[in-house]
């Protein structure tokens, strides 16, 4: 099974342009998708869908959406309002207010998570958000899981960017995942650039963004001093590709457009895939 994950589109950041760059940048990532010999089976938007959240900016996105050959799953970032979210995607349930939610594909669980709270930049994981994860982990112990959430629960390195490690809601997601050896991985957006870590023991995967990408500066910034470093950057889009065996998950990365392609399949290329494929055991 191939997953395709794509975060931090940020539609309408650029709302009173006429060609709207954010949405530009998502058609290249769905055309790729879209276009690709290993088409996808499914797509994950994980946050941050929108710049303002509104409703206008969701009718936007289902329409560049509305094509896909592929189911489309979304959650909120903390750049999207519930409301709007839901009101576009009629598959996505409220359930208390939050829009969590299990997707069951291939013999896979795929939990949805909401860590939105609104006015926040950070990440949020209340008690009612952790009840319902331990009880969806509970039960279906012997299931392959993936969790999904929009805010990585992990001190990155980009300063600006990251939660304190102490803070409430993380220490309240680790003790939800602690011991859940059928979680196979987290994935998150948020940042803005691939990265890859562990978290509760648990591989934690982030998705390159849509939009413009963050710079990879990692010493600390100091918010009394602004020192000109470079924070935004105008990389291509990025998305990630989940390749499940049924027994691991291997996570690729891409930008789009696609890289020229310098070395073809060609007879001169047989006699080396040839030796390579004969090497295996």
């Amino acid at each position: 099974m191939l997953i395709a994950q794509v975060s931090d589109i940020h539609i309408d950041f650029h709302r009173d342009h006429p060609d709207e760059p954010n949405l530009k940048r998502l058609r290249q990532v769905l055309d790729r998708l879209v276009n690709r010999p290993d088409r996808p089976d499914l797509l994950l938007l994980t946050g941050d869908l929108t710049e303002h959240g509104d409703a206008a900016s969701f009718a936007e996105l289902k329409a560049a959406l509305a094509a896909l050959p592929f189911p489309v799953w979304p959650i909120p970032g903390n750049h999207d309002a519930r409301a709007a979210l839901a009101g576009a995607f009629a598959q996505v349930p409220q359930d208390g207010g939050f829009l969590h939610y299990a997707v069951e594909v291939g013999g896979l669980r795929i939990l949805m998570l909401d860590s939105l709270e609104q006015g926040r930049h950070s990440g949020a994981f209340c008690a009612a958000r952790g009840q319902w994860l331990c009880a969806q982990l509970s039960a279906h112990l012997d299931t392959p899981t993936l969790v999904v959430i929009h805010h990585p629960p992990v001190v990155s390195g980009i300063d600006w960017m990251d939660p304190g490690s102490a803070e409430p809601w993380i220490a309240r997601l680790g003790d939800a995942l602690a011991g859940q050896r059928q979680v196979k991985a987290i994935l998150c957006g948020h940042l803005h650039r691939p990265m890859a870590t562990t978290f509760a023991g648990i591989p934690l995967i982030i998705c390159p963004s849509s939009a413009a990408a963050l710079a990879l500066q990692l010493d600390a910034i100091d918010p009394g001093h602004a020192d000109g470093r470079a924070m935004i950057i105008d990389e291509p889009p990025g998305f990630a590709l989940h390749h499940w065996d049924g027994e691991r998950l291997v996570t690729h990365f891409a930008l789009s457009p696609a890289a020229p392609v310098l070395v073809t399949y060609d007879a001169k290329f047989k006699p080396l895939v040839q030796q390579m494929l004969s090497e295996r055991d």
